[in-house]
Order: structure tokens, then C-alpha cells, then sequence
């Protein structure tokens, strides 16, 4: 039987890689397994990873996904290798660190547009203020052609095997969101890519494009940007957690705060403002329920004795999945777990 494989990759543009793909023709005899996919190659020269001179990389199948719109297709998510097989330098995948029992939950805004405007907005200036867009109804909030696309970009995303958790429209017109959970850091962004994918390859059909950038509108106007907000959990933040373990963290991430801006997204200073939701991109603050905080903390973990998930808020809707991901493990790391509980049993 012959199968359909969509190789999707990130290219080497900076500062933000686009997503690449192209169709092998590949023959097995049954609907065929991750490892079962061949290592295949690609010219880098016209995708900014490689000379001309030199151009071969490598396509290595990391993960692999059901084609809701293809007769016996697959969508085949993939790491960017060098021909000696090493990663490639865009490799951002290689380089985080992957733990199953870390739990991550992105939450992906992104506006609709058609030519130069958010879908819904007039031929000329804004249309109503920000109030009633956010979960909105109705034709005036929400339009007719973004409700379509975002209800289909939800079924393609179920049918292909995607750990989507919803969607709503967001605080803008023309603005919306999903949201994808994943065990471990590798998987849950594997996905993030894969709907965005999705949802760049639905909109062609409509003549829409995404607008990932964070602030579309620009930071002069009175708009929402767009972000990517992080819930984070490790086995010992839902397991042990405790509120000296917390603070500890709250220390960490305040410590490392401008290594995590550097892989939050581009352009994150015309967000990251202290307005609109969101904290001031030179600040660390974490609050409980507080959304113009770094880091929202939960009632709910608060009330477990400080034990479950936080929302870091400050990524970007430009954001590279795997890079947040993977900083924020590399910060998880520097606090000290097996020094904290031998503390807390001398203390008891």
C-alpha cells in the first residue's frame, strides 16, 4: 500500500523558523510506525541551513500523526540533521532536555487575516473597542468565515491524533486561541507545531492567513498582542511541591529571567508592557489568579498545599516551542529538590 508521508520541518530562518514540508511516496504494508520511516533528505540552500555548494540535510522522523485530509496519509514531524547525522545548528529539538513526567500545556493565540487587517475589522481604522470579543457570539463579535475555520482547525486537529484541550476566541476581533498538553517537553511541542501546521494549511483554502506576531497591531494601539502562556508541572511540583519548594523556584526563574526573554519570542518588549495583561518584560512578579503577573499561580495549587501546575505568560505567540520548553526545564533544574527535603526533615 502506498502511504502519503508529509515531512514537516523548521527552517533556519531567524529569529523565527517557519515551518516547511514536503510529500514522499512511500510504500509499506501496513499503516507504518515511527521507526519505520526513512531518514530522507532535503536542500537546505533554499531553506537557510545549508551553502549551495553544499546543500544536503537531513530529515530525521521524529513524530508521526494521522493526515486528516489525505487518503492514507501520515504527517511526519521531523529534527533537521547535517549529512554526517549530527543536529543541525536550527535544531532546537536536539538541545532540550525531555522528561515524560513533566506535563506542559501551551496555549496558542493567533490572529486571522485577510490583506493587511484582522478578520472582522473595517476597510479603514478599528472596529469596536475590546469588550465583548473575548469568548464571544454572534456575527459582530465574531464573524461568520474565523468561526468556520477555527471549528474546523479543531476537528483536523482531534482527527489527527493532536492533545487539543479547546478553543475560544480571545480579547481582540480577529483574534483566537488553542490549546495543546503533552507529557513531556518534546511531545507537547511536536503538537504545538503540528496544529500550527494544520491550521496554516487550512487557512490556504480561504485566502486567510496567521498572524503569529505578538503584536500585530503594534504597541502604539490600545489592542491585545498575542501570546503562548507555558503551564508547567513536574512530578514533584504535583507529588511534593510545599510553599519553601515554591518559593525556591520563584527565586530560580527570577534569577534566570532574561535567559528565559531570550527564547520567549521576538518582539516580546511591544507585549511584555505591564498592560494588557501582562507583566513588564525587564520584571520577575508571580501572583495567585493574577494575569499581569510573569507567572500566574493557581487557587488550585495554592489550596493543594502548593502543589500542581504554573502558568508562565510572558512566551509569545512567536515562540518556539521546544526552546520554552526547554528553558524552562534548565531552570527547574537549579533548584536543589533532594537539599529541600532534607531541610524539611530536620525541621520535622
Amino acid at each position: 500500500m502506498k502511504f502519503k508521508l508529509e515531512y514537516i520541518w523548521l527552517d533556519g530562518y531567524e529569529p523565527t523558523p517557519n515551518l516547511r514540508s514536503k510529500t514522499k511516496i512511500a510504500e509499506f504494508a501496513s499503516v507504518p510506525e515511527l521507526e519505520e520511516l526513512p531518514v530522507w533528505n532535503f536542500d537546505g540552500s533554499s531553506t537557510r541551513q545549508a551553502e549551495g555548494s553544499s546543500s544536503d540535510c537531513l530529515l530525521q522522523p521524529v513524530a508521526v500523526h494521522p493526515d486528516p485530509v489525505r487518503t492514507n496519509g501520515l504527517l511526519v514531524m521531523c529534527e533537521v540533521l547535517l549529512p554526517d547525522g549530527t543536529p543541525h545548528a536550527s535544531n532546537s529539538r536536539a538541545t532540550i532536555p525531555d522528561d515524560p513526567e513533566t506535563w506542559f500545556g501551551f496555549e496558542q493565540e493567533y490572529f486571522l487575516y485577510r490583506g493587511a487587517a484582522p478578520l472582522g475589522f473595517p476597510a479603514e481604522g478599528f472596529p469596536a473597542p475590546q469588550g465583548e470579543y473575548y469568548t464571544g457570539v454572534g456575527f459582530k463579535n465574531v464573524g461568520d468565515v474565523a468561526r468556520e475555520i477555527v471549528e474546523q482547525h479543531l476537528d483536523l486537529c482531534l482527527e489527527a491524533g493532536i492533545e487539543v484541550e479547546g478553543i475560544n476566541a480571545e480579547v481582540a476581533k480577529g483574534q483566537w486561541e488553542f490549546q495543546i498538553f503533552g507529557k513531556g517537553s518534546r511531545r507537547a511541542a511536536d503538537e504545538v507545531w503540528i496544529a500550527r501546521y494544520l491550521l496554516l494549511r487550512l487557512c490556504e483554502r480561504y485566502g486567510v492567513d496567521v498572524n503569529f506576531h505578538p503584536k500585530p497591531l503594534g504597541a502604539e494601539h490600545d489592542w491585545n498582542g498575542s501570546g503562548m502562556h507555558c503551564n508547567f508541572s513536574t512530578r514533584h511540583m504535583r507529588e511534593v511541591g510545599g510553599e519553601e519548594y515554591f518559593a525556591a523556584l520563584m527565586d530560580a526563574f527570577d534569577d534566570h529571567k532574561d535567559h528565559h526573554i531570550a527564547v520567549y519570542g521576538p518582539d516580546n518588549h511591544l507585549r511584555l508592557t505591564g498592560l494588557h495583561e501582562t507583566a513588564a518584560i525587564d520584571e520577575f512578579t508571580f501572583g495567585v489568579a493574577n494575569r499581569g503577573a510573569s507567572i500566574r499561580v493557581p487557587w488550585s495549587f495554592v489550596r493543594n498545599g502548593h502543589r500542581g501546575y504554573l502558568e508562565d505568560r510572558r512566551p509569545n505567540s512567536l515562540g518556539d516551542p521546544y526552546r520554552i520548553a526547554g528553558r524552562i526545564l534548565q531552570t527547574i533544574a537549579t533548584v536543589p529538590v533532594d537539599e529541600l527535603l532534607a531541610e524539611e526533615t530536620l525541621a520535622a
